[in-house]
């Protein structure tokens, strides 16, 4: 790899945190009036500073005169006054330095704080609108990290290091102009360093940038890899993985050391650079300073106040040796967060779209192509017309592409080619949450979220009562199971309902499509994996469920679409028989089918 000039790896990054003020100025514009205090007193500091070794000149050279020299100029005619004036003078500018830091450092990190903590809000938001197409190729750990280190890590970083900086900076700034206008010579002489520092600061920054680059990648890894082996921890166990899974975890945990430690080491070698250099740069102003007061240019004092802005002049570059390694990170955390917000969504609403109302229930797809991965369709120009009310089974070997016509009518995911309909309407047409809010889905995983048995079934809809919670769980049969649960529909399931068995957690999911009242309904293996006990009070639930709703039910299981209108074969993505069960499956699958499962598709 090419090696990049200093004034390039400065630009690095600078670059990664001007990529991220259009998602942070919308934010900024509500803490106006803190960033404009927080500034007055930044400035307020920075004058107290200036002023701060003032007194010590006075003092120093009404000593020196008191001696009987002549280098600082005739004694003051009342030493002790001016002695005392200067001690109380560095009383109250240390104090009011203090006050303006303090004001300057609370009203900064509350702005830095609000803002990021709405561009957190906001990448969470953006996350859960991207496609199932990003999040398929994406490790949900690895976004996780983004949702909380990454934006934690730019939080701290812009009150830790990055206003103070910014005030160093400001210092420094009208340190020299006042070193300046006292000696010009010392003050050149003082600055003679600043271009090595920059040469070697910018050089090793973007090492520093590139590891940090590396660590955060392994970090987000590591938690993708955790959450991974968290969630399937019954896996895990039943199949005694764990020394595997630990030896896989050790491997990316070596990895984010060794970076990490990298970092360190490269952050420690600037540290310690920059203190020589700021040394020698300390030890030349004094030669050529004592120098300067030998001649006459400058009093004692003069240089005592000299040498006292030399030192916090300097701070600045050893505030950035001390704060590389985490602006550095801090970048790569930016860089990060900006990736996912600058992703778009393949299913978004277009210009043109309308809401989806008074839906009978008609399904088309016409001439549909699917595919997950470029060159592998799933679909392949499939067609099928489902009628309003009726009720269609959809069988077909594993992969044939049954379950992404589910995807598809929820408008998780566009057609590569072809058309999907509602009531003659492309979804494309159609505003995204209303084409959803019209087609209830049961899938063979229930999947529930960590609340209230309340909380879950009116999860389907935002403005759910009570009333309409207890209506959707007696219609799938969890009224009775619910209430005998400590506190009923109050109670809190476990993450992912791991606290409720199958059938439970089934039956809350039906009660969650059924608060919808939507007029098509889909079951992607809504039985699968079931006891014969379970699969009967599920059954009984999805036929009030589908009971005078367009119905298509996914299904591997021939028995399961025994009772249905119709039946359609999808094999290679493509739709290779339809008609009645009989013609479909033949006399012997549908007379052997279970009385249970034509429940539910006879309603």
């Amino acid at each position: 790899m090419a090696e990049r000039s200093p004034r390039t790896s400065l630009r690095g990054t600078g670059r990664s945190f001007r990529r991220s003020w259009p998602h942070l100025r919308e934010h900024v514009g509500p803490q106006r009036r803190l960033l404009v205090l927080g500034t007055l007193a930044m400035f307020g500091e920075v004058a107290m500073r200036l002023l701060e070794p003032w007194p010590l000149k006075f003092v120093v050279d009404g000593i020196v005169a008191a001696t009987g020299s002549t280098a600082a100029g005739p004694a003051p005619a009342d030493l002790g006054t001016v002695i005392l004036l200067a001690a109380l003078s560095l009383l109250v500018i240390a104090a009011l330095r203090a006050l303006a830091a303090y004001a300057s450092t609370v009203c900064f990190a509350l702005a830095g704080n609000r803002v990021l903590t709405g561009v957190r809000a906001d990448l969470y938001d953006h996350l859960q609108r991207l496609s199932l197409a990003f999040h398929d190729r994406t490790p949900t750990g690895d976004l996780v990290t983004r949702v909380t280190s990454d934006v934690g890590r730019l939080k701290e970083v812009s009150v830790t290091a990055m206003l103070p900086m910014i005030g160093n900076v400001v210092t420094l700034v009208g340190m020299v102009v006042v070193v300046a206008v006292l000696d010009l010579q010392l003050a050149l002489v003082m600055l003679v360093v600043l271009p090595v520092f920059l040469l070697t600061s910018t050089r090793l920054t973007r090492r520093i940038r590139r590891v940090s680059r590396d660590q955060r990648k392994a970090e987000g890894h590591l938690a993708a890899l955790a959450t991974e082996t968290l969630s399937a921890v019954k896996v895990v166990q039943a199949y005694s993985l764990e020394e595997r899974m630990r030896a896989g975890f050790a491997r990316s945990n070596d990895s984010s050391l060794r970076e990490g430690v990298r970092a360190k080491r490269l952050s420690a070698g600037l540290e310690r650079s920059t203190d020589v250099l700021v040394g020698a740069a300390t030890a030349l102003v004094l030669y050529v300073g004592a120098r300067r007061v030998l001649d006459g240019a400058l009093t004692p004092g003069e240089l005592t106040v000299f040498l006292t802005y030399l030192k916090a002049a300097f701070k600045p570059m050893r505030d950035i040796a001390k704060y590389t390694g985490r602006i550095a990170q801090a970048a790569a955390s930016s860089e990060r967060v900006v990736d996912v917000l600058e992703e778009r969504p393949d299913v978004v609403d277009a210009s043109w779209a309308r809401p989806l109302t008074q839906v009978r229930g008609s399904v088309r797809f016409e001439g549909v192509w699917l595919s997950y991965a470029p060159g592998h369709p799933i679909l392949r120009g499939l067609d099928l017309t489902v009628r309003p009310g009726e009720r269609i089974a959809v069988v077909g070997a594993s992969g044939a592409g049954k379950s992404s016509l589910v995807s598809l009518l929820s408008r998780l995911r566009d057609p590569d080619a072809g058309v999907v309909r509602i009531d003659g309407y492309d979804l494309r047409e159609l505003t995204v949450r209303s084409v959803r809010t019209s087609v209830a889905v049961v899938l063979q995983e229930s999947v529930l979220f960590r609340g209230t048995v309340r909380e879950n079934i009116a999860t389907g809809l935002d403005d759910a009562t009570d009333a309409d919670v207890e209506r959707a769980a007696r219609l799938a049969g969890a009224h009775d199971f619910v209430m005998a649960l400590p506190d009923g529909y109050d109670t809190v399931v476990g993450e992912r309902g791991a606290t409720l068995s199958g059938g439970q957690r089934q039956r809350i999911a039906i009660a969650r499509a059924a608060i919808l009242e939507a007029p098509i309904v889909v079951l992607d293996e809504a039985m699968t994996g079931l006891d014969e006990d379970t699969e009967r009070e599920v059954v009984e639930a999805m036929a009030r469920l589908t009971a005078g709703r367009t119905t298509i039910v996914i299904t591997h299981d021939l028995a399961a679409a025994r009772g249905c209108d119709r039946v359609a074969r999808v094999e290679g993505g493509r739709v290779v028989a339809q008609g009645r069960p009989a013609d479909v499956l033949g006399p012997a699958a549908v007379g052997g089918a279970s009385s249970d499962r034509e429940a539910v598709t006879r309603g």
